[in-house]
């Protein structure tokens, strides 16, 4: 009984301090993707080039996720955790003085080196969680619960850029966004204290003797990876369509309705914010069930019913509106924004049936992981070039696709085929 309440508490600081860099993940993530509509004023961007701020920041994790999780290996949770941070600093830094420099190279350079940043922090706080949740349904719940962190960084990021902006496009400047990039260097440089002062376990670094025999050359090598394991390898591919589902869906109903005049960036922001808004309420549902509903119901429900809102977005006219006040919006704007819904759990579903069963692969698992988050800045790049030809509701075809491989992964593709290979 004793030791049971010594570890609960031991284990409050980290999750709150993981629960807190999540809502840094999500806060300069959605910055990038709120800033297209910015861009696409200001520089003259197409719908295309708008995303390269956030392809930029979500191709730094295809450079550094396997780099990341080594430095998690070497280095342990908190050391990577302060480097993340410092660098997000930098990186919105880089783009706060890019509207200044009136240049996008700097934006899309300052998007990338904050990449760097959410990679990084994406590796420490998932395996962090699902460890002190014990894995399993719990482990689930966990990330579920931090994900709900997630989302309110999500939900505040477009809802500020929007309303800063104002109700004309044509009013975008980085300049009348920047005082949400102040804001998340500020939060930056609390979360570095906080990090700094508290004790996080090290369930995954590396012992004393595995770091003599690394240096010395005389290591033994594995035959095994986490990709010898087929549910894992098949579940770091959903994360790439996942995360690629999650951004896209957003981002292009933010540039598409941005530009209509019954609508705008302000309102477009607020629904967008709206969208992450749903992804929070998602996600406190789905820690709420989390340990009584298995993830792979979580994800094959989730997915099928993404696929009807999406579908019911495209093939519903424009002119079709809801009127919310004052407001008249599309009911495929609205169809769109309570998708939301549907992506909030898949993340945590994705991770836990990917990682369940890697035992001492898990870290480097993690870091293959974030490798394919750049799934999160290629689709949605993708999907605004097919937008550029075809029209941005037209362009949803290739998140319907991606979402029947979620639901192969949730009936087939998660099951762990390998249990044979020791994973002590």
């Amino acid at each position: 009984m004793t030791n049971t309440a010594t570890k609960q508490q031991n284990f409050t600081a980290p999750i709150i301090v993981m629960f807190a860099l999540f809502f840094m993940i999500a806060f300069v993530t959605n910055l990038a993707g709120s800033m297209g509509v910015v861009v696409t004023n200001q520089f003259g961007a197409s719908k295309a080039l708008s995303q390269l701020g956030t392809l930029a920041n979500f191709i730094a994790y295809a450079c550094m996720g396997i780099p990341a999780g080594l430095i998690l290996r070497r280095k342990g949770y908190k050391f990577t955790a302060l480097l993340a941070v410092i660098i997000g600093f930098i990186g919105v830094g880089i783009q706060f003085l890019s509207g200044y420099a009136e240049s996008f190279f700097v934006y899309v350079l300052g998007a990338f080196v904050a990449g760097f940043s959410m990679c990084m922090l994406n590796i420490v706080v998932n395996p962090m969680l699902n460890t002190l949740g014990g894995g399993g349904n719990k482990g689930n719940q966990l990330i579920q619960w931090g994900g709900s962190c997630n989302s309110i960084g999500g939900t505040i990021a477009p809802i500020l850029v929007g309303w800063l902006v104002g109700g004309s496009i044509q009013d975008a400047t980085v300049a009348k966004a920047a005082p949400v990039m102040i804001i998340a260097m500020v939060i930056f440089a609390i979360a570095f204290v906080v990090i700094l002062l508290t004790k996080i376990p090290e369930p995954h670094m590396e012992t004393a003797e595995e770091k003599a025999a690394r240096l010395a050359g005389t290591a033994k090598k594995d035959k095994h990876s986490p990709l010898s394991f087929r549910h894992f390898v098949l579940g770091a591919i959903a994360i790439f369509f996942y995360v690629g589902i999650e951004v896209g869906i957003p981002n292009t109903a933010n540039i598409h309705f941005s530009g209509l005049s019954n609508v705008g960036p302000a309102i477009a922001g607020t629904f967008i914010g709206a969208y992450w808004f749903c992804m929070l309420i998602g996600r406190l549902i789905g820690g709420s069930i989390g340990g009584k509903v298995s993830s792979k119901k979580m994800l094959l429900f989730t997915s099928s019913a993404a696929i009807l809102f999406i579908l019911l977005a495209m093939f519903i006219p424009e002119r079709a509106t809801i009127t919310l006040g004052k407001y008249t919006v599309p009911w495929s704007l609205a169809f769109l924004t309570i998708c939301g819904l549907c992506t909030s759990v898949m993340w945590g579903a994705i991770f836990n049936l990917s990682a369940e069963g890697l035992g001492k692969y898990t870290a480097a698992a993690s870091g293959i992981f974030m490798t394919l988050v750049c799934g999160g800045g290629i689709i949605p790049f993708i999907q605004n070039a097919i937008a550029d030809k075809v029209g941005s509701i037209q362009s949803y075809w290739l998140l319907v696709a991606c979402l029947a491989y979620l639901i192969y992964y949730a009936v087939s593709g998660s099951k762990n085929v390998n249990k044979d290979i020791p994973v002590d």
